[in-house]
């Protein structure tokens, strides 16, 4: 029988065009998933991390530590008055023969046929090995095995961390964070082997007489998404979750892989139509707990979208993020006295809303703005280097440089030449004769260099009004900006 005290799992894709806050939504989702504690003292953080573990894992603990710090080989005094190793035994009430408890977890997880280690009654799984040295080092077959330790002490060391910034702070009443999300960004080359599982390079040393030599071997390596769920099929109280931005960027089939099925949510371990697969190359059999949430994000302007969405479609409920003008500020313009222009004020809003208008009667829904196109701008010139920088070449792909769908967008067809956004080739053309002839005969060099700039960023079919970029004539003035108002 189902568990049905198991929170259903979520499953959600936040999609609509560039600039909506996609990525903002997924950030926030984070905080959902974070953890804040409250500030602890060394012995508190010790005894966290601590309780529970058998002596075997404390050597292991000891071990991952050393490696964090660039040393793989250890000698067994190194490993007894280790932190770890000496919070262990006060726990245990523990003061002799601890270098006896070491020498024994040690041999006893050596493998069969170490060439440096003797022992008669050895567990199963082997952890260690000893070089002609004496020192101790980590099977590299053995770190899969200690994912969850690694994490744990991953977790541990980043308090250590907090806690130090806060002292240094003087605010002992700020905690540190424990984070129960992981976030990926899918791109074309993003596969099965990051995300899953899979066959991936080892060092280690060759001959375990010095750190410094080497050899590669390769292992077979947890994902970033087989990770997570192994933290939440032990951590079954907590929720947990991978936020995927950009998830129509990579083969999704390819990444996900046999996982596909398995992360519908009546295919959790412990709901009604519960699943179980084999993995494609650890042959481990798996299901996806049922405290592990899913959250991305995907672009809708990306063409390449229809049998991604078919796929994805029943596993996942869609949360549509339009254009939110409403969110955007008025600027104001300062009084120009060089062009007799009173101080005014540009509604952000309207313009965005304007635009996007023409866009959809002219390009169709997908091709909208984001309002985070405009999110930062606070002053006047850095609407006019939005513009020029990031909200017309946008459209310019969007038309495919058709300069009249350009020229219909920014209202330009009735107006004169000095007020036009884009010009047509053979305005640019004339444009730039005039420009030339008028730089020469003033003797005014920066105008040349601005005509020389708007055509660095002209193409084939359209050009950027010289003005605009310079910030001059017209471009000067708050009327040719709200002029693009619905």
């Amino acid at each position: 029988m189902p568990d049905t005290s198991i929170h259903v799992p979520t499953n959600i894709i936040y999609t609509g065009v560039a600039g909506t806050g996609k990525t903002y939504r997924l950030l926030q989702v984070a905080k959902r998933y974070t953890d804040y504690l409250p500030r602890a003292d060394e012995t508190d953080l010790l005894g966290q991390l601590l309780q529970g573990l058998s002596w075997r894992e404390i050597v292991c603990l000891v071990l991952l530590d050393f490696q964090s710090k660039n040393q793989d080989l250890v000698k067994v005094p190194e490993i007894v008055n280790h932190a770890f190793f000496v919070a262990k035994a006060a726990q245990n009430a523990r003061e002799n023969n601890l270098n006896s408890t070491a020498w024994l977890a040690l041999r006893r997880h050596s493998p069969a046929d170490s060439k440096t280690v003797s022992f008669d009654n050895r567990a199963s799984q082997s952890y260690f090995d000893k070089d002609n040295s004496g020192a101790w080092y980590l099977l590299p077959e053995s770190l899969e095995l200690l994912t969850e330790l690694s994490q744990q002490l991953a977790e541990f060391q980043q308090a250590q961390r907090d806690n130090s910034v806060n002292q240094s702070q003087s605010n002992p009443n700020q905690g540190f964070s424990r984070q129960r999300f992981i976030m990926v960004s899918f791109h074309q080359a993003y596969g099965y082997e990051e995300f899953v599982e899979g066959i991936r390079p080892v060092m280690a040393a060759s001959d375990h007489t010095t750190s410094s030599s080497s050899q590669m071997s390769y292992a077979i390596q947890d994902g970033a998404f087989l990770k997570l769920c192994q933290r939440a099929a032990n951590d079954p109280e907590q929720r947990y979750a991978i936020l995927i931005d950009e998830i129509n960027r990579a083969n999704v089939s390819r990444v996900f892989g046999e996982l596909l099925s398995l992360i519908e949510p009546d295919k959790r371990a412990g709901m009604a139509n519960a699943m179980t697969v084999h993995l494609a190359y650890s042959g481990r059999a798996f299901s996806i707990p049922a405290n592990v949430d899913i959250y991305a994000t995907m672009n809708t302007q990306d063409h390449s979208l229809a049998p991604l969405d078919m796929a994805l479609r029943r596993r996942f409920r869609f949360i549509d993020c339009p254009p939110q003008p409403e969110l955007l500020p008025m600027i104001h313009v300062p009084q120009n006295s060089e062009t007799d222009s009173p101080a005014a004020t540009i509604d952000l809003a309207k313009l965005l809303t304007g635009l996007n208008n023409r866009i959809i009667q002219t390009l169709g829904m997908e091709a909208q703005l984001g309002h985070a196109f405009l999110w930062s701008v606070t002053d006047f010139e850095q609407l006019q280097a939005v513009l020029i920088e990031q909200i017309i070449p946008q459209l310019m792909q969007a038309t495919g440089g058709q300069e009249g769908t350009l020229q219909y967008i920014f209202r330009d067809e009735q107006q004169p030449l000095r007020a036009q956004f884009i010009h047509d080739s053979q305005a640019s053309i004339n444009n730039s004769v005039n420009d030339q002839v008028n730089a020469n005969s003033q003797n005014q060099p920066f105008t040349g260099q601005n005509a020389f700039f708007g055509q660095s960023m002209s193409t084939a079919g359209y050009k950027i009004n010289a003005d605009l970029i310079a910030g001059v004539g017209e471009f000067a003035k708050p009327a040719v900006y709200q002029r693009l108002y619905p």
